[in-house]
């Protein structure tokens, strides 16, 4: 393995950033692995942009180091940004202008040869499913056209490591889910994925590694079954096939009995399901059926933020204004 490869796609230490008197990045370290999706979670106002800019170089930090594609972000900003592509919040692409000639467009802007330039617009016109509409204005694309457009222009100067700011939001689930797969075909061709969303299933179904920020701060990262192990709330949820089992069964494990099952407090974990099931086999007891249930990332949002989802946030904010 070469030193490149073992060097991580992103590493922070100690990155700070205020404005006045406003703290909002307040110390956090990262380490993002190459070839991953690596997913920062956090309340609005939480600092999740701010990272973003200062890793892609549009803003400077007050403190703290950070390196992206092994290049320190304050000291040699031209080579970050020659390994990096940028997806905002808000689309770049010129509506004016139909989808093969904004992919020509950013062609242009990295001096790609003519012949060049043309082939990697067509090739990923036909990546992204926007054959049929090249030649058609974007401003009559729909969302998830657009989105799709967006990352495609991304994606013209061939970057390793890719900053997706909330790439979905406003989008339908046929749409999102559409985004997800060209996602993890990206990662799977070895490109790296540093992915703000305030989806927190987008998180869970994509992230390898998740880190919840809070007020500037780092306050829990893991793999998100690891960060759903965070919080009670899991349980194992027995059935059994007589009440006398079931009693027999409560009496053993504890738990909440509720007609012929039985819910047992667990972290979800195989040695605490294999402490269960020992215990039971001593008993000559053998539950009909189980199923493991674990926190989900809503929980772990809400108990170490102190906040609902984003997404719950703006469902409910939506809901006043319509008042």
């Amino acid at each position: 393995m070469s030193d490149s490869s073992r060097t991580p796609a992103i590493s922070v230490s100690d990155l700070r950033k205020s404005y006045g008197e406003q703290v909002v990045l307040d110390g956090i370290d990262l380490t993002v692995p190459r070839g991953t999706i690596f997913s920062l979670l956090g309340p609005n106002g939480a600092g999740k942009t701010t990272t973003v800019q200062i890793l892609s170089t549009l803003i400077r930090a007050d403190g703290g180091e950070a390196r992206v594609g092994g290049h320190d972000v304050a000291a040699d900003p031209a080579r970050v940004r020659s390994a990096i592509g940028v997806t905002g919040q808000f689309s770049a692409v010129d509506e004016l202008l139909t989808g093969r000639e904004n992919l020509l467009m950013m062609g242009d802007l990295y001096h790609l040869p003519r012949a060049e330039n043309r082939r990697t617009a067509q090739r990923l016109l036909e990546q992204f499913d926007l054959v049929d509409s090249a030649d058609k204005t974007a401003a009559s694309y729909s969302g998830g056209m657009t989105r799709r457009l967006d990352l495609a222009m991304t994606l013209v100067g061939q970057p390793s490591i890719i900053f997706l700011d909330e790439p979905t939001t406003g989008l339908d689930p046929r749409s999102r889910r559409a985004m997800w797969d060209i996602i993890r075909e990206l990662v799977a061709g070895g490109v790296t994925i540093f992915l703000t969303t305030q989806y927190l299933d987008e998180a869970d179904d994509l992230a390898h590694r998740i880190a919840v920020l809070d007020h500037g701060r780092i306050v829990a990262e893991g793999t998100p079954d690891q960060l759903k192990r965070l919080v009670p709330g899991g349980h194992i949820r027995l059935s059994f096939a007589d009440r006398a089992e079931l009693d027999i069964a409560a009496d053993l494990l504890g738990g909440v009995p509720d007609e012929l099952t039985l819910a047992v407090p667990s972290d979800g974990s195989v040695k605490s399901l294999r402490a269960v099931l020992d215990r039971l086999d001593s008993a000559r007891i053998e539950p009909e059926g189980l199923a493991v249930h674990t926190a989900d990332l809503d929980d772990v949002f809400l108990s170490l933020t102190g906040k609902s989802t984003p997404e719950a946030a703006a469902a409910t904010a939506e809901k006043e204004t319509a008042r």
